[in-house]
């Protein structure tokens, strides 16, 4: 069968071939943080989280029990017991008793204590100290051993991030601060932007096609242009760096896109639609209420996304206008940066908070991504 007129194969193919590519090079990385969250920090350490369902290979650094608990037999000293926790299983290869040496022994050799005595350890990770005096001390022996775990998983990550005390760890607090921003900053704009799109596109008033130039004109203009004389202001009339400052900062540079998407989708909609209703003694008010916006739902959702997903991962603007009781910017993306500083090395809590940051964002633009291409296209075909 012949392609529809118009189409070119190859290009299709490039184009799906494109998507493909595209949505592997997202999920891919998402996914690999998904899954980190979930892993320790030795299993992050050893191996990559595509190995996270097969047994890994790792060094660890354990220790016997305590010299209190040794008995007496036969005019020998005995402390016995496993290496691993309860409901651990794992694979001895090697072992030893000096960080120097951490492979100096296989499974079933014994090796000399240097504060005397001998101990024996086995693949399973049990062992046997043996010492003609008695041991002393409060702690155990140390013991290296090169083990293969097994796949493990655990909530740790999560709990210390969300519900630890410690400030610099906790992101419990980040995470509602950052919806406290994020929520109105949405919310307004598109509350202000819905009623001036109306007028842009359906009424008509002097200077009507000047206030359109201008807001496309905004479009291009940086925000970084407009920090400095706008946390001034904000300053000179008493809102100072809080939480209005930073909803009326969100608001003003997220209107020019707001007008433009609306005002564009509610210009396409029928004429005759909103002529009949004002032959019918409709009010601008209720025409706007009652059918401009439930009809507009698809433009008003993909702007939500946009705006909600450029609130919830600023950082710039949050670092300006915001100061919380606290005396900080206690949002999330503030607290990984944070976080980064402080816990370079501990990827697994750095993988738990990225993921945690990125949770919401990904549920709203699912739930919503069927209205994001209808709002986006609206006004561009008659």
């Amino acid at each position: 069968m012949s392609d529809i007129a118009g189409t070119k194969p190859a290009l299709r193919w490039v184009v799906h071939a494109s998507v493909i590519f595209l949505v592997v090079l997202w999920v891919v990385p998402t996914l690999g943080l998904l899954i980190s969250s979930f892993r320790t920090a030795d299993q992050i350490a050893t191996s990559g989280w595509w190995k996270s369902l097969f047994p890994s290979e790792q060094n660890l650094t354990l220790r016997s029990a305590a010299p209190d608990t040794q008995v007496l037999e036969n005019g020998v000293y005995v402390i016995e017991g496993n290496l691993f926790d309860a409901g651990t299983t794992a694979t001895i290869s090697q072992w030893g008793v000096s960080s120097r040496a951490v492979d100096a022994f296989v499974p079933g050799d014994t090796a000399e204590l240097r504060r005397g005595g001998t101990i024996t350890v086995d693949a399973q990770g049990n062992y046997r100290m043996e010492n003609s005096e008695e041991f002393t001390g409060s702690r155990g022996a140390r013991v290296f051993v090169t083990a293969e775990l097994p796949p493990e998983f655990t909530l740790a990550n999560y709990h210390k991030v969300l519900l630890a005390e410690d400030s610099s760890d906790s992101m419990g607090r980040a995470f509602f601060n950052t919806l406290t921003v994020t929520i109105p900053a949405t919310i307004i704009p598109i509350l202000v932007a819905a009623f001036a799109a109306y007028a842009l596109a359906w009424m008509d008033f002097p200077g009507r096609a000047l206030l359109i130039a201008a807001v496309v004109g905004l479009l291009v203009v940086p925000l970084q242009l407009a920090l400095i004389p706008l946390l001034k202001f904000h300053l000179n009339i008493g809102i100072g760096k809080g939480y209005l400052g930073v909803w009326m900062a969100h608001t003003g540079f997220g209107m020019p896109l707001a007008i433009y998407l609306l005002r564009n989708y509610m210009a396409g909609l029928p004429r005759d639609l909103i002529e009949n209703a004002r032959v019918d003694g409709a009010t601008e008010f209720q025409i706007f209420t009652k059918l401009i916006l439930p009809l507009s739902f698809p433009a008003l959702a993909s702007f939500a996304i946009f705006q909600f997903l450029w609130t919830w991962n600023d950082l710039l603007v949050a670092k300006v206008f915001l100061i919380d009781a606290s005396g900080q910017t206690t949002v999330m993306t503030n607290q990984i940066v944070e976080l980064l500083g402080t816990r370079g090395g501990n990827w697994e809590i750095l993988a738990t908070a990225a993921f945690v940051s990125i949770a919401v964002p990904l549920i709203v633009f699912f739930a919503m991504q069927k209205y994001l291409v209808r709002g986006l296209l609206a006004g561009s075909v008659k």
